[in-house]
């Protein structure tokens, strides 16, 4: 599995050294930031990875520095790792969608799987996205059409349901095909079905 870059916002620079040298062994690209600000200020042009946020620093904390990422659009998976959690803490960055809170020293072997799931879920994310931008293309009738196609819906059973002709169900199809690039009907269903996932 290829992995996302990851983002890691610390202030303390030991953290930040130890944690490049331990990612940096797993072939894993690392961009370290000492403050939200630095973070912030390079964000536009960066890659979407996974964001590495400590929870207490001095001007913003990781969860406020998460919280207005979310806000501008930019909701990469966010891990929360920090040497003062409390179950208030926790519970406040799971709300927020962060998807998961460690507590330093962070071992090694969890800190790694939770970098890979968050990875993962940046890819999940990414598909989605990419296949609501095409579902968006269609008119409301080919999105009619199109989830019917998903459900195995013959073109005669489309035609009947809609109160169309059968031509015309062919001629929505074919637009369908065109807007989302494929013909074929398992990815008609794949598209229609991530496309509208939350």
């Amino acid at each position: 599995m290829t992995m996302a870059p990851v983002y890691l916002v610390d202030d303390d620079e030991g953290v930040r050294s130890a944690l490049s040298l331990l990612l940096g062994t797993y072939g894993i690209r690392i961009e370290t930031f000492g403050d939200p600000a630095a973070f912030l200020a390079r964000a536009p042009k960066l890659k979407p990875g996974v964001l590495l946020l400590d929870l207490r620093m001095p001007a913003i904390t990781g969860l406020q520095l998460h919280e207005k990422l979310a806000a501008i659009g930019c909701d990469w998976p966010t891990i929360i790792c920090t040497g003062h959690g409390d179950v208030h803490a926790c519970r406040r960055a799971f709300k927020a969608g962060v998807v998961d809170f460690l507590t330093k020293p962070v071992d090694e072997q969890v800190l790694i799987e939770a970098l890979q799931q968050a990875s993962g879920a940046l890819d999940v994310h990414a598909e989605r996205a990419e296949a609501a931008k095409l579902v968006a293309q269609l008119t409301d009738r080919e999105r009619e059409v199109l989830d019917m196609v998903g459900r195995g819906w013959s073109t005669r059973e489309i035609a009947e349901a809609l109160q169309l002709s059968p031509r015309t169900v062919d001629t929505h199809r074919a637009n369908i095909a065109q807007k989302l690039g494929t013909t074929s009907v398992a990815e008609f269903a794949r598209l229609a079905l991530i496309g509208q996932a939350p």
